[in-house]
């Protein structure tokens, strides 16, 4: 792969999420250096190199496969990663602008690469940390200049899925925050902001739907398969078309209000008792669309336009699925 010096951006870990974080920049025309920090034999790198490599190209002629990109494309975008060793590592980190950090889960891995980190980047530069586990607030601590620092969550695979979910400490500068915001949409990637809170925004949500589906599976109410065939068409393909929150306000506050209280009595009150939020903006009769506001505000906005709105995303999502079939040209008898 290219061996030129790479200018603007490091993925730091060269497993499987840097790798995926390489490719999406790759893909979007930007040469970015892996960067193992791990100290290994000529032999061993050459083993982690080819490792690397393969994935990479892997990845990408999967894509081909599927017709997203064309054959011929694949050798240009997997060039502009560039695979650098411990022993180099110092030029590449101080010339990125962007630097994410992939390396283990575990503090003292982190610890490592950040002292590393520091002393080679730039004053200037942002960091990131890939963390799934970690909360920012406790890895803040281990970098130089606090400010320009947050954790940036990526869904797998990274080079696919657009979210990464930013998660920010009282510390991190605002335009700091703006600035990683741009160079991430500038690659085709919509991010999203959260505090330190663990689990972010979808893994949080998403185990609450898994481990349910688990234990539906468990009790006898349901098969796998059903269970699979209910969520791909009917919970996925509407939260598809509509955000979570935006589903609450387009049904109604008080109808998640009233279903959340009949399932806490009829199967587990600790998982199923509305929040207090729920509860108080449906004594506010603040119920969502219908009453004008809910979590959010319809006061002045053409609802029946918005509605129509809903209606056409709900309707491609069900033609993407081979799900919708024109009217019978027929009465039937």
């Amino acid at each position: 792969m290219a061996s030129e010096p790479l200018r603007r951006f490091a993925a730091v870990g060269a497993g499987r999420m840097g790798r995926g974080i390489a490719i999406a920049f790759a893909y979007a025309g930007h040469r970015i250096s892996l960067i193992d920090l791990r100290p290994r034999t000529d032999e061993a790198w050459q083993k982690l190199r080819a490792e690397a490599e393969a994935e990479i190209t892997a990845s990408l002629s999967g894509l081909a496969q599927l017709g997203v990109i064309d054959a011929a494309q694949v050798p240009a975008i997997a060039a502009r990663v560039e695979l650098v060793k411990a022993e180099e590592a110092s030029a590449a980190l101080a010339a990125a602008e962007l630097l994410f950090e992939g390396v283990p889960e575990t503090l003292d891995a982190k610890r490592e690469a950040f002292e590393h980190i520091n002393r080679h980047c730039r004053d200037d530069a942002i960091l990131t940390s890939t963390t799934s586990s970690i909360l920012v607030t406790e890895l803040a601590a281990m970098v130089r200049r606090p400010e320009r620092f947050l954790n940036m969550h990526w869904l797998n695979p990274a080079y696919v899925i657009p979210v990464v979910e930013l998660s920010c400490h009282a510390g991190t500068d605002a335009a700091v925050l703006a600035r990683t915001k741009a160079l991430m949409e500038s690659i085709g990637k919509l991010p999203v902001v959260c505090g330190p809170t663990p689990g972010y925004i979808v893994p949080r949500l998403q185990a609450l739907v898994m481990n349910e589906a688990a234990r539906m599976i468990e009790e006898g109410a349901a098969t796998a398969e059903e269970i699979d065939k209910a969520t791909r068409y009917g919970l996925g393909l509407r939260f598809a078309a509509l955000g979570v929150v935006e589903f609450i306000d387009f049904g109604g506050c008080d109808i998640l209000h009233h279903a959340s209280r009949e399932m806490s009595g009829s199967i587990d009150r600790a998982r199923y008792t509305a929040p207090a939020i729920v509860d108080r903006m449906v004594e506010e009769g603040r119920l969502g669309l219908k009453s004008g506001s809910g979590f959010y505000e319809y006061e002045g906005r053409d609802v029946p336009a918005y509605r129509r709105d809903v209606l056409s995303r709900t309707l491609g999502m069900l033609k993407h699925a081979g799900l919708w079939k024109p009217p019978a040209s027929q009465t039937q008898s």
